[in-house]
């Protein structure tokens, strides 16, 4: 019996370390993150052509209302908006063409973001496009947006990510999922371009040198997460992304339980992808020097926060019942040192919205969801998962 019980002790132990270095990383970049970053430049002595894609599966409402923006954005060089259409209805295509958009029509038996876009670029080679922005179909771009960009690859970059915040809060849900977004800003963006870090790929708000995102996309393979396959290639290119903190794109925030679930779903199963694909080699990367690829692959080893919490607390009322493992005080201390690095990761101005505090009962509601998600992400693989969009203005007083 002792040797059971040594097992289960054991058990426990590589629990709390697990969860410990977890929240070690969070914490540190939650710190760092704090730190300033200086302010991006859009002076330019050239002003590149640039193609605005936005890769579009079976919304046909939502894409027409974004294009309509994107045409008005002010840029003082040349860019085209390409909608990459995945079963859009006729109307909407004749509506699309006629705004003065091009449309590049996909049609695959099984849907992926990174197939049409490369079909899409592909069609687009030889036009002399210099760089490539990648929005999602409800994106809006916040002013003089193309200029910074543009501005950021006349300092030499390549590849560019650019801040996204939440483009509506108008339901404790959706606010939530903002506050979620600025974490993600905080932890996995700002605090590692402040340490010269490459920020993570958000899958839009995202700019590319054209003809490195043709070669990258060439090689991307089928998956349910594009950007992170490309986080990785780029990583082991050695090529650096630069972070835009101050140039923003408005996104569409989750409404209800039901739709986060189910893009959940997607992203957990994006994770436990790259964490089989590249668990191995980012140890032979980290040997060679590659610190980038090992960051990457470390992220692929983080649970998602929800669950985090919620285990924590868990595991925090268990210490006092159940004599194996670390004891009630470590148990304690790694969730007071999560929920710090949570709130210091949330921006100021949103502790001044009321809002922020009735969000905060949907908590449990989203910790029942990211269970549900990951007991689903089976189904990730065997379709699109494709998170539905409506049309919503633009909070400005959001940033």
């Amino acid at each position: 019996m002792e040797v059971i019980y040594s097992i289960i002790d054991l058990l426990f132990w590589i629990l709390g370390i697990y969860l410990a270095i977890n929240c070690l990383y969070l914490g540190f970049f939650g710190l760092v993150g704090l730190l300033p970053l200086r302010k991006s430049k859009k002076e330019a002595t050239q002003f590149r052509k640039i193609a605005v894609l936005f890769p579009t599966y079976q919304e046909n409402i939502v894409i027409v209302d974004s294009v309509k923006t994107a045409l008005k954005h002010q840029y003082n060089g040349t860019f085209e908006v390409v909608v990459i259409a995945d079963g859009l209805q006729p109307e909407t295509l004749a509506t699309l063409k006629e705004l003065g958009a091009r449309v590049v029509e996909v049609f695959f038996e099984k849907s992926t973001k990174g197939k049409a876009m490369q079909f899409a670029m592909n069609q687009l080679n030889g036009e002399g496009f210099e760089i490539a922005v990648v929005l999602d179909v409800d994106n809006i771009m916040g002013d003089d947006c193309l200029s910074y960009l543009n501005g950021s690859f006349e300092q030499g970059r390549r590849v560019v990510q650019a801040h996204r915040v939440a483009k509506n809060m108008d339901s404790s849900f959706a606010f939530l999922d903002a506050c979620n977004e600025e974490v993600n800003n905080h932890l996995f963006r700002k605090s590692h371009a402040v340490l010269g870090l490459s920020p993570a790929l958000i899958g839009s708000g995202m700019a590319f040198e054209f003809a490195y995102f043709s070669d990258l996309l060439n090689n991307i393979g089928e998956t349910v997460g594009e950007d992170k396959q490309l986080d990785f290639m780029i990583a082991k290119d050695k090529v650096s992304i630069a972070y835009l903190n101050d140039v923003y794109v408005y996104d569409e925030k989750i409404e209800n339980a039901k739709v986060f679930t189910k893009q959940r779903t997607r992203w957990i199963a994006s994770q436990v992808e790259f964490l089989k694909k590249y668990a191995f080699e980012g140890f032979v990367q980290l040997f060679k020097g590659n610190v980038e690829f090992f960051n990457k692959t470390l992220q692929t080893f983080l649970g998602p926060r929800m669950l985090l919490l919620a285990l924590l607390f868990v595991m925090v009322i268990q210490s006092f019942l159940n004599p194996f493992g670390p004891p009630a005080a470590f148990w304690i201390g790694l969730f007071i040192s999560l929920c710090l690095t949570l709130i210091i990761s949330i921006p100021g101005r949103f502790y001044a919205d009321k809002r922020l505090y009735i969000a905060l009962f949907q908590i449990p509601r989203a910790m029942f969801g990211m269970v549900v998600a990951l007991a689903s992400i089976g189904k990730a693989k065997k379709s699109f998962m494709a998170t539905p969009h409506s049309s919503k203005p633009v909070e400005k007083e959001n940033i």
